[in-house]
């Protein structure tokens, strides 16, 4: 068994080998989340420490590509403090020595990790280390629905239409209508033109809709794990000029649908699952899809 260790999210398809292989029984995390995750920490390694243990000796875990030896374990911190780990339940004592690595990683400082109820390995390594569980505040809620007996899709309004992006003008216009959607500036047309580089991103599964206009409207960024025939929304967002047209529901019924002609199986969402943003949760229910877990937030 050996540990690597990475200034920021280097070993991406070893972390998405050990999600996909856990998903979704232990843990709420498909590859595609890990991939979005990814383009957001672009440019700031040194603020994503990571580590991934894995089984036998070796060369370390490359950039872009799978590992030669199965990852057994992978921790992945937002400095100061903020924890993200997954561990094989049939290797649950790693879950100490990650939980001793992101200590030495903060200098003893205080960590924040979510985890999910599926996870019930991690949650009593957390305990062991000291930490409680916090209750009352945010947490995420995974749902999930099967693609058999999808919903018609819904009539847009006039002059909107959904497709795959087609230029980089609407690549752009994508990301600039994730930063108006989410009020965030992380997502620029660079980092969203390098996500659609890697793996397991495909352009069918990231649609949008334009306007009359020309205007990126809304979007649905859908990730496929083929292996597992299962499809995963990260992110949806409608730029605030053209809410309250039923777009986000119709670009998403469209994504769902391009899971379904891939020969997917089922699909799942994360989403915040308390009151004080509960939008999100009401669409995703309105498509058909129902808990299956939620997380609980450690400190």
């Amino acid at each position: 068994m050996q540990r690597h260790e990475y200034t920021g999210p280097v070993a991406l398809r070893a972390m998405q080998s050990l999600a996909g292989r856990l998903f979704p029984d232990t843990g709420y995390r498909h590859i595609g989340d890990l991939a979005w995750a990814w383009c957001l920490a672009l440019g700031r390694d040194g603020e994503n420490p990571t580590a991934v243990w894995t089984d036998g000796d070796g060369e370390a875990p490359a950039a872009g590509s799978p590992t030669a030896h199965r990852p057994l374990a992978w921790a992945w911190l937002e400095l100061p403090g903020s924890l993200q780990f997954q561990v094989d339940p049939a290797y649950r004592e790693l879950a100490d020595e990650v939980l001793a690595w992101a200590a030495g990683r903060t200098a003893g400082g205080a960590l924040s990790v979510e985890v999910a109820e599926t996870e019930p390995h991690l949650c009593a390594a957390l305990e062991r280390h000291g930490l409680t569980r916090t209750d009352g505040g945010p947490f995420m809620v995974g749902l999930g629905r099967s693609l058999a007996d999808l919903p018609d899709a819904p009539r847009l309004p006039d002059g909107y239409r959904i497709r795959a992006q087609q230029t980089r003008a609407e690549v752009a216009g994508r990301a600039a209508a994730h930063r108006a959607a989410f009020g965030s500036t992380r997502v620029t047309t660079e980092r969203h033109a390098r996500m659609r580089e890697i793996w397991p991103y495909r352009a069918e599964f990231d649609l949008v809709v334009v306007s009359p206009a020309g205007e990126v409207a809304a979007y649905c960024q859908g990730w496929y794990d083929a292996a597992l025939g299962t499809g995963v929304f990260e992110p949806v967002g409608t730029h605030p000029e053209h809410r309250r047209r039923g777009l986000a529901r119709a670009v998403c019924l469209a994504v769902l649908q391009a899971f379904a002609e891939a020969g997917g199986r089922r699909a799942v969402v994360q989403c915040r699952g308390d009151a004080e943003y509960p939008v999100p949760k009401r669409l995703y229910e309105s498509l058909g899809f129902t808990p299956y877990t939620r997380t609980h937030t450690y400190a």
